[in-house]
């Protein structure tokens, strides 16, 4: 059974938690205040979940899914992420995390940043374009005719082929907006992130090629 480390408990690595053990993986998941608090979460979750640190669950992860915003000041366990593909699913939101020049002069993106701040491993942009609890309401058996569509961005094939597998195996089918420069395409604002309620594989590849530079989201 493949394991996920999940960094960050709140409602995206909650959920994303939920649609993995649904979807027949293993999760080892951690937040910021220590694996004792998750123990709600993973009584919920089940005999394939566990907690541990950031550090634990990065180590124990085949690939590893951080749902934390980015600093600027890294506070990622780099070491532990070294050699892996990592799924960030940050949004850059000004009015959350404070404004960051270098993302508003459109020199650079958020994923560009978090793949600076882990320069051993594999960043892909995934999951940043439909709420939460939608990661088990829109879900579809592959080949439905209007199943919803999701986007991954990332400098790495390999990373993309890997979310496109899970996205499939969560019910979902992709568009490929890579590289991580590209990855503003799919941000606030943008015309695939306003119709996150629903879009299929036709739609989303519409949507991304609409886009237009909001200041780089």
């Amino acid at each position: 059974m493949t394991t996920i480390g999940i960094l960050g408990a709140g409602e995206v690595g909650s959920q994303i938690a939920r649609a993995a053990i649904g979807a027949g993986y293993a999760v080892v998941i951690a937040n910021s205040r220590g694996p004792e608090t998750l123990t709600d979460l993973v009584d919920e979750l089940g005999p394939s979940a566990r907690a541990d640190t950031a550090a634990g669950a990065a180590a124990a992860g085949e690939f590893v899914v951080v749902a934390i915003p980015l600093k600027l000041v890294d506070n990622l366990p780099v070491n532990e992420l070294a050699g892996k593909i990592v799924l960030d699913t940050n949004n850059y939101m000004p009015w959350r995390d404070g404004n960051f020049v270098v993302v508003d002069s459109g020199e650079k993106t958020v994923h560009e940043l978090r793949q600076e701040q882990l320069p051993l491993s594999k960043v892909a942009k995934a999951f940043t374009h439909i709420q939460a609890p939608r990661l088990l309401a829109s879900a579809q058996p592959a080949g439905s005719p209007d199943r919803h569509a999701l986007s991954v961005s990332s400098d790495f094939p390999e990373a993309v082929e890997l979310v496109t597998a899970l996205y499939d195996r969560f019910g979902f089918d992709t568009v490929d907006n890579s590289p991580l420069g590209e990855s503003w395409r799919s941000g606030p604002g943008q015309p695939a992130w306003l119709a996150h309620e629903h879009q299929t594989r036709q739609e989303l590849a519409a949507n991304l090629a609409a886009a237009q530079p909001l200041g780089r989201v």
